[in-house]
Parts: structure tokens; C-alpha cells; sequence
């Protein structure tokens, strides 16, 4: 959440920041290459976000079965759930973002993705991973040529569900459906797996994840030697830069690669400092009340960084990159203290709207 924040601020105020990696077949031209880390970075955001969207809505689950909930009821409110992401959209993070209110964000992608849920959670989880794996792995021989083309639903319908587009101006779209779905369905498979664990078996998972993190790189870097399957952005040489240039929208299999397995190593360091927390209690009081918030961390964070109406696209200038860092510190700071208040009324009124912030 907060190298999602640096790539924000860098969005609404960094001249030279580029996006849109595999967007049609793009690849960007950054600047130079500290352009090029600033937003590779970041890439590690949106598949940690969905993954661990799965493992919350598994634990959630689990919690729920577990008081006593019917299947229906927990189908329910995962389709309330997802409805509101959907409609939150729309009219708080398209227009942020400065684009077209039919707008298929990461939002929009998670709400349709709970809303499967409602049905796919029914399902063994060796079903679900299975059917997970072959989503992220398969999805580049998908074809939705049997989906008309002759009509602005069947557009959008493509776009939705596998093809990113942002040429099909009102509809727009960057996280497709499939095979981001797949990444859930990991997700939810992990929060499973840890809805029977006790807490201290939960500690002893570090080297796993570890070595799970390790797996999941060395097939990177296999994938992207041979430089085929895989690799929707081929390298084009042999320099680190190329190396790293891989295909966000669709994440293809390098990309999901390389971030997740980042993301393994991450979770085992998180696992680590807990039994430190003393050390770094400062630190990790301000990442645990994000953590706990961020939903509401999420739709501010974009307002607050653009610091403009959603009418106006372009900034009145653009900051220097210290300048920009500041700026994000700053901005971190200012979120701390509102996701603090707003994690105190939200406990203040639990079964109002605020349950699905």
C-alpha cells in the first residue's frame, strides 16, 4: 500500500513516469532508468493486493462458517461485497484517475471477482488452486473470438474479462478479469491453508514462504532466458532493464512470476519482525493500521495525492522527484492519522455501510 502511494503521487505529479506495460502490445519509453525502477517497483502492489483480497475473504469465510452462517448468507455478503467495489468505481476511483466513469480498474476487478466467489468458494480448494494455476498459466491461448465484435457490449465484454484496452473510449479497461481471478483463487487457497493453522505454526511457515518465494523466481528467470511462453513483452537484449520490462496489463506468467514470488519474501520478512516487534514497533503500528484500513486507505490516498478536481487531468505544474518523495512522506503521514479516526468509527458503527469500506 505505501509503494502503491509512491506510484500514485508519482502519476498525478512526475513528468517523466510511464505506464501501460503490455497495454496492446505497448511498452513505454521511460526517460531513463530511474524512471524505469521508480515504476517497476511498484509492480509488486496489484498482485499482493488481489492475492491476499483471496486470503482475507478465505478467513473471513472460515470465521463466518465457523459462528454459525449459512452458505447463503456468506454467498450474500460476499455479492454485497463485490456490488460495492463495483459502484465505488464509478463514481470515487474513475474519476480520480481522470477517466471514463465505464471504467474497469482494480476495483471494479476484485468486486466481480468476490462476486464469483459467491459461487467458486463451494468448490474443493484443490479445485480452486488447480483451477487458479491453469487460469494464470493458460490465459495467452484464450480466445474470445466466439464473443461478437460487432457491438459496444461485446467490446466491453472482451475487455472485462481478458483484453485491456484503452482505445474503446467510454470503455476502459486495465485489470481484466482472467486471469487476475487466478491470482485470487491462489489467494484464497493460502487463507484456507491458514484458517487451520494455529498461530504457531503460522510462525514457523518463514522459511517456507521463503523458499516458496525462491521457486517462484528461479522460474522467472527461466521464463525469461528462453524468452517465449510467458513473456507477452519478449526481451529485447540482454540488459537488466529488459530483463525486468515484463507485461502488467495482462499481467503475463513473468510478471506474475517475478511479483508474487517478491511478494512470498516479503510475507516471510513480516513474519520475521513480528517476533521483533519491539525493535520496530513505530514502524509496523503505522503498517498494521493501513493494513487494517485499506479499502478507506485506497480511495483517499487518490484524492489526497491528486489535490485537484476530478475535472481537471493535468496538474498546474510538476514536481521534481525529491520534491514528489517529501510530498509522498507527507501524504503518508496525513493517511496514518485519518485511516486511525476512521478505523475508530467504523468500529463506532459496525453493521452500517462502513463494514464494506
Amino acid at each position: 500500500m505505501i509503494l502503491m502511494a509512491l506510484d500514485h503521487v508519482s502519476l498525478f505529479w512526475n513528468s517523466g513516469r510511464r505506464s501501460g506495460e503490455g497495454l496492446m502490445g505497448s511498452r513505454p519509453d521511460f526517460p531513463n532508468f530511474t524512471q524505469f525502477i521508480l515504476r517497476f517497483v511498484t509492480h509488486y502492489c496489484a498482485p499482493t493486493f488481489i492475492f491476499l483480497a483471496g486470503t482475507s475473504l478465505a478467513l473471513s469465510t472460515a470465521k463466518r462458517l465457523s459462528s454459525g452462517r449459512t452458505r447463503r448468507d456468506i454467498s450474500l455478503h460476499m455479492i454485497k461485497r463485490g456490488g460495492f467495489l463495483l459502484l465505488l468505481t464509478p463514481f470515487v476511483e474513475a474519476p480520480a484517475f481522470g477517466s471514463s466513469p465505464i471504467y474497469f480498474g482494480v476495483l471494479a476487478c476484485i468486486g466481480s471477482c468476490f462476486i464469483i466467489f459467491s459461487l467458486l468458494y463451494r468448490l474443493p480448494p484443490k479445485v480452486i488452486l488447480a483451477l487458479s494455476i491453469l487460469m494464470i498459466v493458460a490465459h495467452p491461448f484464450l480466445n474470445l473470438d466466439w464473443i461478437m465484435q460487432d457491438s459496444a457490449g461485446s467490446l466491453y465484454l472482451r475487455v472485462v474479462l481478458h483484453e485491456p484496452r484503452m482505445d474503446t473510449y467510454p470503455y476502459v479497461g486495465l485489470y481484466p478479469i482472467i486471469p487476475w481471478l487466478g491470482v485470487m483463487g491462489l489467494g484464497w487457497c493460502f487463507g484456507v491453508f491458514l484458517s487451520n493453522c494455529s498461530r504457531v505454526r503460522i510462525r514457523k511457515l518463514t522459511p517456507y514462504l521463503a523458499a516458496s518465494g525462491l521457486v517462484s523466481l528461479t522460474l522467472w528467470f527461466v521464463v525469461r532466458f528462453f524468452n517465449g511462453f510467458g513473456n507477452l513483452l519478449p526481451r529485447l537484449g540482454w540488459p537488466l532493464e529488459d530483463w525486468l520490462y515484463m507485461s502488467k496489463y495482462p499481467p503475463d506468467l513473468a510478471f506474475l512470476l517475478w511479483t508474487l514470488g517478491g511478494m512470498c519474501f516479503f510475507l516471510a520478512l513480516g513474519n520475521v519482525l513480528q517476533d521483533r516487534h519491539h525493535i520496530i514497533r513505530p514502524v509496523t503500528e503505522v503498517i498494521h493500521t493501513f493494513g487494517r484500513t485499506p479499502l478507506f486507505f485506497y480511495l483517499v490516498h487518490l484524492w489526497l495525492y491528486r489535490l485537484r478536481p476530478g475535472w481537471v487531468t493535468r496538474p498546474p505544474f510538476y514536481l521534481d522527484l525529491a520534491t514528489m518523495t517529501l510530498f509522498w512522506a507527507l501524504g503518508l503521514l496525513v493517511l496514518w492519522r485519518l485511516c486511525l479516526r476512521f478505523e475508530k468509527l467504523k468500529k463506532s458503527f459496525p453493521n452500517s455501510l462502513l463494514q464494506y469500506i
